[in-house]
């Protein structure tokens, strides 16, 4: 049996403090990875639902093969690893702007995702999603139109992890990054507070299609149900 507690990683970033735990969950008997910036709490192993459906959900919305896709944000993994089990994928550029997260996932710290830095499709980029989409010159060596960009970096559009972040949820934010995406590609963002009317608003007055899912998953410690949100929005199809 796994030891009860144990701090896998720590380091200094630009961030603060980030770390990287493993402990077991005692009503469960299984190994839980967490994330802390901090003395904050940034995702944990247990729940995945989400992540995996801010994935699933976003290419579901795009049609086609030989996909290019951009993650923002590595967290444990969750995210790359759903777009790249869609074998329509051709490339997957992770973007992450701390490089003791990339490290996790190169020293194969975390089991469940382990597969992530062996598939050829993978590229981990270290950078500022928000500093790259702001710039307009693309993500590193993805290409320079999109097929889809999965987020997941910020708690919430409103509630951010820096104030740099802000703009990108702003109509100008969104029309520059709907630009880097084809025609019928999708921007999709994950959420920590229920769907929000007046976002999918805006969305909507940027993109062809804006739609909010509640996604709700059995919340293991509370044996009840928790619940987030991915924000789908599409660009026009081609007209040929």
């Amino acid at each position: 049996m796994s030891r009860r507690f144990e701090e896998i990683d720590w380091q200094q970033t630009p961030l603060g403090e980030i770390s990287l735990r493993r402990r077991l969950e005692p009503a469960l008997l299984v190994d839980v990875y967490e994330v802390k910036l901090g003395e904050e709490f940034l995702m944990s192993s247990l729940f995945t639902v989400a992540e995996e459906e801010l994935a699933r959900l976003g290419l579901a919305a795009v049609a086609g093969e030989g996909l290019d896709v951009v993650v923002g944000g590595l967290g444990l993994g969750y995210t790359a690893v759903t777009a790249l089990e869609d074998q329509r994928v051709r490339t997957v550029t992770v973007v992450e702007a701390l490089g003791p997260v990339i490290s996790w996932h190169e020293r194969q710290l975390l089991p469940d995702t382990a597969a992530l830095t062996l598939d050829p499709r993978t590229t981990l980029l270290e950078g500022d999603f928000f500093a790259l989409a702001r710039a307009g010159g693309g993500f590193g060596a993805a290409p320079e139109l999109l097929h889809a960009v999965l987020l997941d970096i910020d708690h919430t559009p409103h509630h951010v992890l820096h104030p740099s972040h802000a703009d990108l949820y702003t109509r100008e934010g969104l029309e520059g990054l709907a630009a880097r995406l084809h025609p019928g590609g999708v921007f999709a963002l994950w959420s920590d507070d229920p769907p929000e009317d007046s976002f999918t608003a805006l969305l909507a007055e940027v993109f062809a299609t804006a739609a909010a899912h509640d996604v709700t998953f059995a919340n293991p410690l509370t044996g009840g149900t928790s619940s987030n949100t991915v924000y789908v929005a599409t660009t026009a199809p081609s007209a040929a």
